[in-house]
């Protein structure tokens, strides 16, 4: 019992920090000793200290010896990275979803992902649409294999932030929202090869348009 509280303790700790990350509460170059943290979440040491050790395997903070953690940010290379393997990935997971047989619900989310989207573009309301568009890819893993679906999720985190500043600066996705539902079809007509293509395409094209942002913007990391 005693093993079980700790954990959750620590699943508690990891999900607070880490989507105070991920919306920008903790920005990029925050730094605070482990005990200021703990503070903020009114917590013990222990599960923030565990924690925190996770999120520097998943390259979201970097703990510094006597100094506690401090946020990281992506540089230029690390987001086009990232992408290129995502494209890898996400290919991947579209081409063992559509060789198998999804029950119904499965689509309808994703249907339903979709019209969300589509429809916070038409009110130009550019923070709903980025978090239809995360759940997009995060479901599109989750509906491959778990052992997929947690590096997409890691990767996915990892760019999080800095896709969100980019599709404000961009004003609109980097790329055309027509993909994914062109990915929804060849899921739900069993094409594996087709499925794959659309799903690196797509990743492919936000990439450019990305790094063509950053460049423009003479941004050298977010």
């Amino acid at each position: 019992m005693l093993s079980q509280a700790k954990t959750t303790r620590v699943d508690n700790a990891y999900e607070r920090l880490k989507s105070d990350i991920l919306n920008g509460d903790l920005p990029p170059g925050y730094q605070a000793p482990e005990p200021d943290i703990a503070a903020r979440l009114q917590m013990s040491r222990t599960p923030v200290r565990e924690a925190l050790i996770r999120l520097e395997a998943e390259g979201l903070v970097e703990l510094v010896p006597r100094r506690g953690a401090r946020i990281l940010s992506v540089t230029t290379q690390d987001f086009l990275e990232i992408h290129q393997i995502l494209s890898m990935l996400e290919g991947l997971a579209a081409s063992i979803i559509a060789q198998r047989k999804l029950p119904a619900h499965a689509f309808d989310e994703l249907s339903v992902i979709i019209d969300a989207a589509d429809e916070a573009l038409e009110k130009n309301d550019l923070e709903a649409f980025a978090e239809h568009d995360d759940q997009f890819h995060r479901l599109i893993g989750s509906l491959s294999n778990p052992r997929l679906q947690r590096e997409i999720d890691v990767l996915l985190n990892q760019i999080c932030r800095a896709n969100k500043v980019l599709l404000r600066l961009n004003k609109g996705p980097a790329a055309l929202p027509i993909g994914n539902r062109d990915l929804f079809e060849a899921l739900k007509s069993g094409s594996p090869e087709k499925a794959e293509s659309i799903a690196r395409s797509h990743r492919i094209e936000g990439t450019m348009t990305m790094k063509r942002l950053f460049e423009e913007c003479g941004l050298t990391h977010l």
